[in-house]
């Protein structure tokens, strides 16, 4: 009886973690020769434990990957591609993310741009922080939008809230005058408070034509390039080496 309303008692205050230890403890024998401080730091490795996975899984739900896999053991760095092994591992410390600096991936189509940027965002939320991947067009989508239904500051606080927030696909097509100025928008609420990652196939030295306007072109790198990491992918696409291969 008293075990059952502890186990209640526990699970009201959602210690779940610690309950199911418990109740593991009661059922088992091999926990009898230890002592009541050896049992109770079980029970509090446990709920920490659970609640750890619980803050895991649900950071990786909200970021919303496009390879929701991706992770720094699954980076394939024997397949010729420009990637500086040391670079990218250096980058999974995360100390990038605390230091609120960005990362450019560019390179050719299917070199594994996005594939790095989500193995860092993977990275970043096993050490508890936030991220968010969209690719480009439906950004500028979500911001047109917003503008229209009134809903265009609260989806700039919400983007500006992420650790990361990464965007894909980024000058596949030219900004127009509305599109320059809300990716303005969003990078000057992120800039020098959180990081970004941006994956294009376009180098850098041409995104002053993609932009456009040249004064909010030079806005938006000083905001994005000039605190950043860059990695540059090169060679054939992988999909193609991995249909080759199969």
């Amino acid at each position: 009886m008293m075990l059952e309303m502890t186990l209640g008692k526990l699970n009201q205050l959602k210690l779940s973690g610690m309950a199911e230890a418990l109740t593991e403890q009661t059922q088992s024998t091999i926990y009898t020769g230890l002592s009541f401080e050896e049992r109770l730091g079980m029970l509090v490795d446990r709920e920490m434990t659970l609640r750890d996975n619980r803050r895991l899984t649900n950071l990786l739900r909200g970021a919303r990957l496009r390879y929701a896999s991706a992770c720094p053991e699954e980076i394939d760095f024997r397949t010729p591609r420009g990637l500086a092994k040391d670079v990218v591992l250096s980058l999974m410390q995360n100390s990038w993310v605390k230091g609120k600096q960005n990362v450019i991936i560019t390179g050719p189509t299917g070199s594994g741009k996005t594939f790095i940027a989500c193995a860092l965002a993977n990275s970043a939320c096993r050490n508890g922080h936030s991220a968010h991947y969209i690719r480009l067009p439906r950004l500028l989508q979500e911001l047109h939008i917003a503008r229209g239904d009134g809903s265009y500051g609260k989806l700039l606080t919400r983007l500006a809230k992420y650790a990361i927030l990464i965007i894909d696909d980024w000058g596949l097509a030219k900004f127009n005058d509305k599109e320059r100025r809300d990716i303005l928008e969003v990078l000057e609420d992120r800039h020098g408070i959180t990081s970004t990652i941006i994956a294009s196939q376009i180098p850098t030295e041409k995104w002053h034509d993609a932009i456009g306007d040249p004064t909010i072109a030079d806005a938006v790198l000083d905001r994005l390039v000039h605190n950043a990491h860059m990695i540059t992918m090169k060679g054939e696409s992988m999909r193609k080496l991995l249909s080759k291969n199969k």
